[in-house]
């Protein structure tokens, strides 16, 4: 499985099971060694709610999807990091735990197809719109200017230096906010960040370690999505009482408050030290 495959996976939406895997395996495999025991994981999934069938399904998902490989280590079952998703989970540690910082200057795509390769434009506009780019005509896609680097690397990956040219630094002239209003749907946006706010911002952290684990790996997963749907839309450009601030600031509590817990409770359910320890 390629590395572009492995990206692809991150296109899909969270809730899901395997979803809720790939969070786990995002947020606390590489910090506990990079390999989960077999029974360790579907442990962790049932944490989550997840029933055993379903979570070894998932996990058999994203061995297809070259996010995991099948790896025992002194006759016990596991999986372990595939290499080739690395460079995937290192791009999305840096939009989802990143500071936020609001668009001044943006970039654009510009970008003509063949009718031949049809395939190729339509993923070409799934994967701009996974990353945060707004529409502004059918062949030209607008981002902010932090975007360029992710931009350059879409359009390598899928369409070649040849059919697209990107505008890099372009400064607005005239009503940004009218251009967001049509470029974005600000109110699908909106309602991502209010959904987080509902569901969240009211939850304390749990004494338990194994609930501290379950709610970081959910609001994880929730929260994932966001920055990729607001990748810093600039405030002074968007409708009055605008969620974004209020939903960063609760994440980063909810990080400072249950992140360590949940890596320390990974560690002890699925890491190699309970392998080992279960042997003797």
């Amino acid at each position: 499985m390629t590395e572009d495959a492995a990206r692809d996976d991150l296109e899909a939406s969270s809730g899901s099971a395997t979803a809720l895997l790939r969070t786990v395996v995002g947020s606390v495999l590489r910090p506990v060694g990079g390999w989960m025991s077999a029974a360790g994981a579907v442990r962790l999934m049932g944490d989550l709610g997840i029933p055993a069938a379903t979570a070894r399904s998932s996990l058999a998902r994203l061995v297809t999807r070259g996010v995991l490989r099948r790896e025992p280590r002194e006759s016990a079952a596991g999986y372990a990091l595939e290499p080739a998703a690395v460079p995937m989970l290192e791009r999305g540690d840096d939009r989802i735990f990143g500071e936020r910082v609001e668009a001044t200057t943006w970039c654009l795509l510009s970008f003509s197809f063949p009718e031949r390769r049809r395939g190729s434009r339509d993923r070409l506009r799934r994967r701009l719109a996974a990353l945060g780019c707004g529409s502004v005509a059918d062949g030209l896609w607008i981002a902010p200017a932090a975007l360029e680097d992710e931009l350059a690397a879409t359009a390598r990956d899928i369409a070649g230096e040849a059919d697209v040219v990107l505008f890099a630094d372009a400064a607005p002239r005239g009503d940004l906010a009218a251009g967001l209003s049509r470029w974005y749907d600000l109110e699908a946006i909106r309602r991502v960040h209010e959904s987080f706010l509902a569901r969240f911002g009211d939850v304390a952290a749990p004494p338990d370690d194994a609930q501290a684990f379950a709610l970081w790996i959910r609001a994880l997963d929730e929260w994932r999505v966001i920055p990729y749907r607001d990748p810093g839309l600039p405030s002074d450009a968007l409708p009055a009482g605008w969620p974004g601030a209020d939903s960063a600031s609760l994440f980063r509590r909810l990080r400072s408050d249950l992140e360590d817990r949940a890596v320390a409770h990974a560690a002890a359910v699925a890491g190699p030290a309970r392998r080992v320890a279960a042997a003797r």
